[in-house]
């Protein structure tokens, strides 16, 4: 056994042992990151006429999908028996089954490099898509092999822990330690805090800010300009108010037929102001993460801000005209 695969099993058996740990994985590249390294590779069986598919390759151990809590489509993980010795095999995720497997199952292909004859690859199962790239990039398809039969000088530990991942890396450091003082350890972090981190989470974070500033601005000036209008227009009909309550109408009657065309009011515009804004949300959506564009508590809140708002414009001017005295809402112009 490789003094790779032999150090890379004692480190997982000894992180596996730390209080707090669920599960331990080992690649050769973190998700939230470059691309890294790339392969070539053909279809076997397929006709070939010197054409290149180039993409991603990550060697991975048998725990990797399972401590990243990657969906298994099809097929199975990898086995920590599969060495050099073993025939090799590969895992691939959604979009390389979509692109070169459009309609099949892809398990039991094969795939090869580009040496000639080819050595087959036997695609063993499919995962879901990976963020491999930056956050805001399409994922691409990605091939996963054995780490135990693609040996590394270097690889990347990952963790899944009961606990605040931070709280767990001093442990992890030491633990590694023990094994070989001489072991190089560097880049220990949570991945809550590197998807935050990242250029793409800064630059979507700092747009979302600044759109939602506006926004707020935007909110609390119809606030203010609606509930004018309204209060206005309402103060507007103290004539009328005073006349409904000489001639015997009761101050609950005269509230409720000023709340009810209000309220007819403020559902038509709330109904066109959500159409709108779906159709804006919906031009915007490029710029939202894990948001969809018709993000109905936003849409409520709103809608419940605006509709609160134009009810008070209502009540309070009509319960003043009603508290005045009749003579003077008589001769009110």
């Amino acid at each position: 056994m490789p003094k790779a695969i032999a150090l890379a099993r004692q480190v997982v058996d000894r992180v596996r042992s730390l209080p707090g740990v669920k599960s331990v994985g080992l690649t050769t590249d973190i998700p939230i990151t470059s691309w890294g390294d790339t392969t070539w590779f053909r279809v076997v069986g397929r006709p070939w006429h010197g054409e290149h598919n180039d993409t991603p390759e990550r060697d991975v151990s048998s725990g990797y999908f399972t401590t990243l809590g990657a969906k298994l489509l099809r097929g199975r993980y990898f086995s920590e028996a599969e060495d050099a010795s073993k025939p090799r095999v590969a895992i691939i995720n959604r979009a390389l089954a979509r692109q070169f497997f459009p309609g099949e199952d892809p398990i039991g292909k094969a795939i090869s490099g580009l040496s000639n004859p080819p050595k087959p690859i036997e695609i063993v199962g499919v995962v879901e898509d990976i963020k491999e790239g930056a956050l805001d990039t399409i994922n691409r398809p990605v091939l996963y092999f054995p780490l135990n039969q693609s040996p590394s000088s270097y690889f990347i530990l990952a963790v899944r822990t009961s606990q605040a991942g931070e709280s767990l890396l001093p442990a992890l450091s030491a633990a590694i330690h023990q094994i070989n003082p001489g072991i190089v350890t560097a880049g220990g972090v949570a991945m809550s805090e590197r998807i935050n981190d990242s250029q793409s989470a800064y630059l979507h974070r700092s747009s979302a800010w600044l759109v939602g500033s506006f926004a707020a601005l935007a909110l609390l000036l119809g606030v203010v300009g609606l509930y004018g209008v309204v209060a206005y227009s309402v103060s507007q009909r103290t004539r009328e108010i005073g006349v409904r309550m000489a001639l015997g109408a009761e101050r609950a009657s005269v509230y409720r037929l000023i709340l009810k065309e209000a309220g007819w009011l403020t559902t038509v515009g709330v109904v066109i102001g959500l159409i709108a804004s779906l159709g804006a949300a919906t031009l915007i959506r490029g710029l939202l993460f894990s948001v969809r564009s018709w993000d109905v508590p936003t849409l409520a809140i709103v809608a419940v801000v605006l509709g609160v708002s134009v009810l008070l414009a209502s009540f309070l001017p009509a319960r003043r005209a009603a508290a005045v005295n009749l003579k003077d809402a008589l001769r009110a112009e």
